[in-house]
């Protein structure tokens, strides 16, 4: 019995030794603490945005049953909300992220809410303008040399979508509104104030170029997938291209939980003016980033047949896009990476940098690039894939060059003042 005693107690410090040797190993390699605290906050956003993607995808599956017109017109309405509007305010919101997030970091509480407010004014106003567009979008779908009755069908599914386009745009608002204050939930709304419609102008000021960075990006993949039906063998490369973008979409599902929790933190960081804290909550979640798109690469490139098959039973169309797969793994790996810089970015408040370094990069080297080898040198589909992947590794080169180069600034935000930059970046 004593000896058995004695045993345990020599066993239980050399188990605990052992596990703090483990521990101190692992915190050299990444700050385990904050890639816990990132890891928890990732997941919730992670879900929620999956659960907007579900919402049009659910509609289409019922319209599907109602006949192949109302299948193609449903699609072609979604396509055309997406790029015209929802895509829109998803980027309008990013002001928020940089308002809120180091507003929160300042403890600059009362503003927060002030600011929420202002960016809703944005919202209607831009809803007001796109719900005009939207009520004709048969005539313009149709300008657009779309199939005249299948521009009609969408034409009336986009009146009706319109209430959904400004409590997209609030519930985009709100989102940001509560993701930049991470765990702590502060009393910060205190009723509609006039006082939010002086920061209309301050919010404006990041809202567009933080819209325009979004929208930018996410066009890039439409264009592609048009040029694709210019192509001899249209409806494959057409097929490909899609089931290439849809892919790239549901990975950068996973990204974009990772790229929220880089904003709230770089953001709340610089708030309280703690720049090296900042610094390094971005290098630990530019190490998760990695480790998570080896996963995802891994689980591509090992189930790329089975995926395949869930978009197409065509064996011919299954060998393609398994030669697509290199080309996939290398955009996904660059997007994971590029998604995580830019939510840095607007948790900075560079959004107007990093549009710039989003029309440089997709628009005068990514589909130029496209167009080249796809049509120039009959590449097709891969030709396509490798002008984005061009795109998509000087946009993340960009991005990196303006995280180590320019300096971390937080901007001065006041409750008796408008927001506005300390330093000229």
């Amino acid at each position: 019995m004593a000896s058995g005693g004695g045993a345990e107690a020599v066993r239980g410090p050399l188990l605990e030794r052992k596990a703090a040797a483990e521990d101190g190993w692992l915190n050299k390699v990444i700050d385990v603490e904050e890639a816990k605290d990132q890891i928890l906050f990732a997941l919730p956003m992670i879900l929620t945005n999956v659960s907007y993607y579900v919402i049009p995808l659910v509609s289409v599956m019922f319209a599907g049953h109602l006949g192949e017109l109302q299948l193609a017109g449903s699609n072609l309405a979604n396509s055309w909300a997406a790029v015209s509007g929802f895509d829109l305010m998803v980027g309008l919101s990013g002001a928020l992220e940089t308002l809120c997030g180091q507003g929160f970091g300042a403890k600059l509480y009362r503003m927060l809410g002030v600011y929420l407010q202002a960016s809703c004014i944005i919202s209607i106003i831009f809803t007001s303008i796109i719900s005009v567009l939207w009520w004709y979008s048969d005539i313009v779908l149709t300008f657009l040399h779309q199939d005249p009755q299948i521009a009609k069908a969408a034409g009336l599914y986009l009146k009706y979508l319109i209430p959904g386009l400004l409590a997209y745009g609030f519930l985009q608002n709100i989102l940001r509104f509560l993701q930049t204050q991470c765990k702590e939930l502060q009393a910060n709304m205190e009723g509609f104030t006039l006082e939010s419609l002086s920061h209309v102008l301050t919010n404006l000021k990041l809202a567009l170029p933080s819209a325009a960075m979004v929208c930018l990006e996410y066009w890039a993949f439409e264009i592609l997938v048009l040029l694709a039906g210019l192509m001899p063998n249209s409806e494959m490369t057409t097929s490909l291209v899609a089931m290439c973008v849809n892919t790239e979409t549901i990975c950068f599902m996973i990204a974009y939980g990772l790229s929220a929790a880089a904003s709230t933190r770089v953001s709340n960081e610089l708030g309280a003016g703690n720049t090296n804290q900042a610094k390094r909550a971005m290098a630990v979640t530019l190490k998760l980033t990695v480790f998570l798109a080896l996963l995802v690469v891994l689980a591509l490139s090992l189930g790329h047949n089975l995926w395949a098959g869930s978009f197409s039973d065509s064996p011919v169309i299954i060998d393609a896009f398994d030669s697509m797969i290199p080309l996939l793994v290398a955009s996904i790996s660059c997007d994971f990476v590029q998604g995580i810089l830019s939510g840095m970015a607007r948790g900075c408040g560079w959004q107007h940098l990093a549009m710039f370094i989003n029309l440089g990069t997709f628009y005068f080297i990514g589909m130029p690039i496209a167009g080249l080898l796809g049509f120039r040198f009959k590449l097709h589909a891969k030709g396509l894939w490798i002008g984005l992947i061009c795109g998509l590794a000087v946009q993340m080169i960009g991005l990196l060059l303006l995280t180590k180069f320019t300096k971390w600034t937080r901007i001065e935000l006041s409750q008796d003042s408008s927001a506005k930059t300390v330093d000229d970046v």
